[in-house]
């Protein structure tokens, strides 16, 4: 809706705020009478207020980065960080240099998924040092900060957006082709303080990462808008989990009984070895979450954002993000290498 005249025409007003806004940049943002009910009052009331004499120091130190991409999602669970931690394999398998920045302070699964479990971050005189896979990919992430792996991160919003703000500020990255930001899920304070801190060293767009089921498109549309309303453009949508694909061979075979499952799987691979061989070379097919209303293609074009692509749900791909990986060194990944490698090269040629 408009907003109804309170904030006197003011860039900083959100769309859906109430009438009387002060402004998200106000000191009374979030505090004011006229933020009581508003569905932005919590958020404007821990963001950052004013001009920001840190902003310097994060323009000066982002300007040996060509592109920043963020990695969104509107739920949890749909692969975003899978997908953030193989985009950056990819760019760094076409020999750029890449930096990818987990910004999910409560959940930091960037680690893992890049096989730096146990790493330790170094300073130098140039500032933070990232810890690097390979020469040409370095990583940071609140997770290398934990005395413990197990450890819970139970901070509130000022003090995640003052870590988000050091990492932009004091981590060396370099000279780089790449920053990858994989973000957490939702709209909360993590994005508004990256976009915000960001803006002015130019952010390059976000990709939104979905399941195809309408439970996690509602929240993607909400992430769209919300691109919109901060300015940020939408690079694209990758519907992540585009149904089940796995080689026959793979499969477990179950035979159900009175007393539970009998396995069955040396039984019917033999079977089909010897009366249907050429069943073996063949990938299995399966919707695994209801499509019918179009997914996230249909969602796209009406809401008139890129479409990138589908990846299938594949376990060999949640294998190599377990071992922390790339699954593009090796033709395990059949299903689901092909479908990241199609997004990324459309991806690249978007921006050139």
């Amino acid at each position: 809706m408009e907003n109804g005249g309170g904030g006197g025409g003011k860039s900083d007003v959100p769309a859906d705020a109430n009438e009387h806004c002060p402004g998200t940049q106000s000191e009374e943002a979030g505090k004011a009478d006229a933020c009581a009910g508003c569905p932005n009052q919590q958020i404007c009331a821990t963001a950052p207020k004013g001009p920001d004499p840190d902003l310097v120091g994060i323009v000066e130190r982002m300007a040996t980065v060509k592109h920043k991409i963020l990695v969104l999602s509107g739920k949890g669970g749909v692969g975003k960080s899978t997908f953030s931690a193989q985009l950056s394999f990819a760019l760094a398998e076409m020999e750029c240099q890449v930096g990818l920045l987990d910004i999910d302070i409560c959940g930091p699964s960037i680690p893992k998924m890049l096989g730096l479990e146990g790493q330790d971050i170094h300073q130098s005189n140039l500032g933070w040092s990232p810890v690097y896979v390979e020469s040409n990919l370095g990583v940071m992430s609140i997770g290398f900060m934990l005395p413990n792996p197990d450890d819970a991160v139970i901070w509130r919003g000022p003090r995640k957006n003052g870590l988000i703000k050091q990492f932009l500020k004091d981590v060396d990255w370099g000279e780089i082709d790449y920053l990858v930001v994989d973000a957490p899920p939702g709209t909360s304070d993590e994005h508004i303080s990256i976009v915000q801190y960001l803006q002015a060293t130019g952010i390059d767009g976000a990709i939104i990462v979905t399941t195809p089921q309408q439970v996690s498109l509602i929240d993607v549309r909400k992430e769209i808008n919300f691109c919109k309303k901060v300015g940020v453009p939408v690079l694209g949508v990758v519907e992540n989990m585009s149904g089940l694909r796995q080689a026959l061979s793979d499969f477990r075979f179950v035979k159900p009984s009175e007393g539970g499952e009998m396995d069955a799987t040396e039984w019917a691979l033999n079977y089909i070895k010897e009366r249907a061989p050429e069943l073996l070379t063949m990938i299995a097919c399966s919707e695994v979450f209801d499509s019918s209303k179009g997914g996230a293609e249909k969602m796209c074009n009406e809401m008139g954002v890129p479409f990138l692509g589908k990846v299938p749900m594949d376990p060999q791909l949640c294998k190599a993000a377990e071992e922390g990986r790339s699954c593009f060194v090796d033709q395990k990944c059949g299903a689901s290498a092909p479908a990241l490698k199609s997004i990324v090269k459309k991806l690249i040629k978007n921006q050139d």
